[in-house]
């Protein structure tokens, strides 16, 4: 899925989008309700489940059928832009709580109140909140969900038992801002370097590091999904004075900045790579290559960590922070409708049968990702179990509420724009925490 590095190209064609805007053709003609239709999608691991929807799709309707695309995320955003200045953008497409937004805003969107009232699409059967996600500032409907995800913590079991490490002392880590808690020792524990010593013992070499005790996959932009949000968020801070729809951002609070500096110390002190070191690269696949021990990341990466071979993953839950709860981000996608589709009813079709439980079960019998329904999920987590991977540590984030949402606000490509160089100089160590509060500024001037 995700999921979570955007480009700022939404905002650059915003004026464009505007312009071009138009609402779907033919609504109510026989030529909108059949033909083909075009679904785009990003995570390649969840194409051959969404092909076979749309496969069973065609059974039962024979006069529609739909040709899937799938791109990359970076690709998938740029393109998706241009085919709505250009009008070539596809009729469905999978979408983002960081990207809806502005989407609807542009009225690039076709609200489907109308048709989840006239067909009895029961919301109460999603996880709680998912539904209510994707009604807009407006109060209209711009989607139906599909999936959810939370972030845990990946590891390596044999470095692990060679540090001394258990598997249940992983299960019960504690983190705080000033020295990091258990979790910090476990982290430094894990860290080797290349001559053997590891990061808490006298001697380590920092600058020489063969295995960093937690994997980086970026500065984290403007919402830290799986870089940082885990740990800031159990301090009592949150991204946005209100959520969904909030209009100021608080990355000038000081439990904020405190966070970060933990955060970025972890890279000074050798225990985490470099920010400059990471780019381009594949967080899972440097794991995969034994040059981390613990990785943060999504519940939409289960199946590409546990399907390495020759390693052995286990999952924990994120650390227990300062107020004695752990914390995850909660992501919900959802599929909407291009509003400058000419086949707007074949696409309405399309897009309840993707959150229909004919769909959602076979997403669920995958493996892959949960889907949003609950029964499709409670059934992803038992074809996890099935394939022997334990995922308590994503499904227990919903089970006790200990979810945040993803920052749903106006001008996040202008907000992404703006905190992404100034996350990045503050990982990287070329700038101080402080650095923050201007940058919470021009973020929070946009709203004026």
């Amino acid at each position: 899925m995700m999921k979570m590095k955007a480009t700022g190209a939404l905002a650059a064609a915003a004026a464009a989008v505007l312009a071009l805007s138009a609402c779907g053709s033919g609504g109510g003609s026989a030529e909108a309700g059949k033909g083909e239709i075009s679904y785009w999608l990003w995570d390649a691991n969840q194409l051959p489940a969404y092909q076979q929807c749309a496969d069973d799709f065609t059974k039962a309707n024979p006069d529609i059928t739909v040709k899937i695309t799938q791109r990359g995320w970076d690709d998938y955003w740029s393109t998706l832009t241009n085919g709505f200045v250009g009008g070539t953008a596809p009729d469905v497409f999978t979408n983002h709580l960081g990207r809806y937004g502005e989407l609807a805003e542009n009225k690039q969107l076709l609200a489907i109140d109308d048709a989840v009232a006239k067909d009895k699409v029961d919301l109460s059967a999603y996880n709680e909140g998912l539904a209510d996600l994707w009604v807009g500032q407006d109060g209209k409907r711009y989607g139906l969900p599909k999936d959810w995800d939370t972030i845990g913590l990946f590891y390596n079991k044999d470095m692990l038992t060679a540090a001394g490490i258990s598997e249940d002392q992983m299960k019960d880590l504690t983190w705080n801002p000033e020295d990091g808690g258990s979790y910090e020792k476990v982290i430094a524990h894990l860290t080797v370097d290349k001559a053997g010593k590891r990061g808490d013992e006298p001697g380590f070499d920092k600058n020489n590091v063969q295995v960093y005790g937690l994997g980086l996959n970026g500065g984290g932009d403007s919402s830290g999904q799986t870089e940082w949000s885990y740990l800031t968020n159990t301090t009592g801070w949150s991204h946005t004075d209100k959520n969904p729809w909030g209009t100021h951002y608080n990355y000038d609070d000081p439990k904020f900045q405190e966070s970060m500096q933990w955060f970025a110390g972890l890279a000074d002190k050798g225990y985490m790579p470099k920010l400059e070191t990471t780019v381009g690269a594949s967080m899972a696949d440097t794991f995969a290559a034994g040059k981390s021990a613990i990785n943060a990341h999504g519940s939409w990466m289960i199946g590409q960590y546990t399907g390495y071979k020759g390693i052995q993953v286990g999952i924990a839950p994120t650390p227990v922070g300062p107020e004695g709860k752990r914390a995850s981000m909660f992501n919900g996608l959802a599929d909407s409708i291009w509003a400058g589709t000419k086949k707007k009813d074949a696409s309405i079709k399309w897009v309840e049968y993707l959150a229909s439980s004919a769909c959602q079960d076979v997403v669920a019998s995958k493996a892959v990702v949960f889907p949003a329904l609950k029964a499709s999920s409670d059934k992803a987590a038992a074809a996890f179990q099935a394939k022997g991977v334990d995922v308590t540590a994503f499904t227990e984030h919903v089970k006790n509420k200990t979810t945040f949402l993803y920052p749903i606000t106006d001008n996040t490509a202008k907000v992404k724009g703006i905190m992404e160089p100034a996350m990045d100089a503050v990982v990287s160590g070329k700038a101080p925490v402080s650095s923050l509060t201007a940058a919470n500024e021009q973020v929070n001037a946009l709203f004026k």
